[in-house]
């Protein structure tokens, strides 16, 4: 590395600066409007649209969901348009599954505002194995999880989301395309706890008995778009929604494979 363009030195200038100071900053953080959030997915079990709203950073995350909302799914190949109702939790459903090849849009009108979002319903994808291993790095020992599922040998350019989830909550994801497939199957690769756990973070620990549920959902161009830009730390993915005012979030129509494994570091091969 030519030290005299590394990055770190600027870095390293700044802090001791910092803390040569000894004196609190108050960044002044510019104050907008609260924007609307959308997470919607239509699956082989239905739609679901959960709607929040963005909060300040000085303030905790508020995860309220928001009601009062007219929320309807319209199947644009066929005309047929659905009025999803919400749960006791806020979430706004509807039983309809949806037909892979189809293209659907969402309308959402919450608060006099206007928003929708179109996605064409992606093939469905199984799962064919799920495995861990444990493999030697300079600092200790990792356990990495390989999954294995399905792709059309027929069709290129395929993009997929692989989700995990830690006894329910999210854990790691990660997207890819179909490049590396093999004989219509894709292996999937995701580096997970250290052996070691009391050196490990809360956010990456795995101990004895965890339950990891790991799901599969080949996704279309704009979703691909927008997670790619998500795993670079970026934010030049693209709006998924549209409307007069800006709107976060996403719509994806696809079915969804999902396993589980239970993490017992004792049986873990390597």
């Amino acid at each position: 590395m030519n030290i005299l363009h590394s990055p770190l030195i600027p870095a390293a200038i700044l802090a001791l600066s910092l803390c040569a100071c000894e004196k609190e900053l108050d960044f002044d953080y510019a104050e907008i409007d609260p924007v609307t959030v959308i997470e919607a997915t239509l699956d082989m079990n239905g739609a679901t649209v959960a709607i929040t709203q963005t909060t300040p950073m000085d303030e905790p995350m508020d995860t309220t969901l928001l009601t009062g909302a007219s929320v309807t799914l319209t199947d644009m190949t066929d005309g047929s348009r659905h009025t999803l109702m919400p749960d006791s939790d806020g979430k706004y459903l509807s039983a309809t599954s949806g037909v892979p090849g189809h293209s659907y849009r969402i309308d959402v009108d919450i608060n006099g505002e206007q928003f929708s979002a179109q996605s064409v319903m992606q093939q469905p994808v199984r799962i064919t194995d799920i495995a861990m291993e444990w493999i030697k790095m300079p600092y200790d020992r990792v356990a990495i999880m390989k999954v294995e599922f399905t792709d059309n040998p027929a069709s290129t350019g395929d993009s997929y989301w692989l989700r995990l989830y830690r006894n329910g909550k999210p854990y790691r994801w990660s997207v890819g395309d179909d490049r590396a497939a093999s004989c219509g199957t894709i292996s999937a690769i995701q580096m997970t706890t250290r052996r070691d756990t009391t050196a490990e973070d809360d956010d990456d620990l795995l101990v004895d008995g965890d339950v990891i549920r790991a799901t599969v959902a080949q996704i279309d161009a704009p979703m691909y778009r927008m997670l790619e830009s998500l795993t670079a730390g970026g934010s030049n993915g693209p709006q998924l929604w549209q409307g007069r005012k800006p709107c976060l979030g996403y719509f994806l129509a696809a079915p969804v494979a999902d396993t589980l494994i239970v993490f017992h570091p004792d049986s873990i091969p390597g």
